[in-house]
């Protein structure tokens, strides 16, 4: 199930220097989270999408947060609580901060990054539920991003003139190594969601190092882009994210 939404959120940018036209301040999407169980999708889990401005002392960014909770039925089996959240310039969405801080099964994890992008360096703290923490500084490339701001930068490029077939490497830190994947654009298709019947782009997400594709994204084919649907393999499974609300949407 955490990898549902894990790959969900891999899901990101073609291109990495766009100005956010699609994004504002107070918006919220909520999802069902769905897994393949002995070949029936069962509902699990809800997963959130907010935004909120952050007033600090030189400047105000864009919080942006993901929280995936398994409906409580489902606790007693695989009981999750997971945060991801990223400070970004509203912007050009370049993170300044980041927290995923996880408690999956049991397994609690807290990891946090500060960025330096003049220095191309990320301060890491790591911190498990005994208190035990490990602090590490770890080199980046020019355009590394955090999970959840990589996620976000894909709404903000114009994908109205890209030929099925484009795609786009890219790079994200994660439990402090980056990894790169590759981003592929499918084209338009038009599909039923829980908010109205909505035209979207659809693109897929491999491996940068192989043709293996395993996740499947929909967004509206609009000026907020948000996501609508998703699709995903995983090695025990399949699973999809379906949208259930949007409020809050820039355009």
């Amino acid at each position: 199930m955490t990898r549902i939404a894990l790959l969900f959120l891999f899901l990101v940018s073609l291109t990495l220097h766009a100005q956010n036209t699609a994004i504002g301040f107070n918006e919220k999407l909520t999802y069902t989270a769905s897994y393949n169980m002995s070949g029936i999708l069962t509902d699990l889990a809800e997963v959130t999408m907010e935004t909120t401005p952050v007033q600090t002392s030189k400047a105000k960014l864009l919080r942006l947060k993901c929280k995936a909770t398994t409906y409580s039925k489902w606790d007693n089996f695989f009981k999750i609580r997971d945060l991801y959240e990223s400070y970004v310039n509203p912007n050009s969405l370049r993170p300044y901060l980041y927290n995923r801080d996880i408690n999956e099964g049991g397994y609690h994890k807290n990891m946090k990054y500060t960025f330096s992008h003049k220095t191309k360096t990320v301060k890491t703290v790591q911190t498990k539920k005994s208190g035990w923490q490990e602090k590490k500084t770890v080199s980046i490339g020019t355009d590394t991003k955090d999970i959840i701001s990589t996620l976000y930068t894909i709404r903000t490029f114009d994908l109205t003139n890209l030929s099925p077939g484009t795609s786009k490497i890219f790079t994200i830190l994660f439990d402090r190594e980056e990894i790169k994947a590759k981003v592929t654009y499918l084209g338009k298709e038009t599909i039923p969601t829980a908010i109205g019947s909505k035209t979207c782009y659809k693109i897929s997400l491999g491996s940068a190092s192989s043709n293996t594709v395993t996740g499947t994204l929909w967004l509206t084919a609009d000026e907020n882009k948000i996501p609508v649907y998703g699709k995903f393999k995983i090695p025990v499974g399949t699973g999809e994210l379906k949208i259930k609300s949007a409020s809050g949407l820039k355009n």
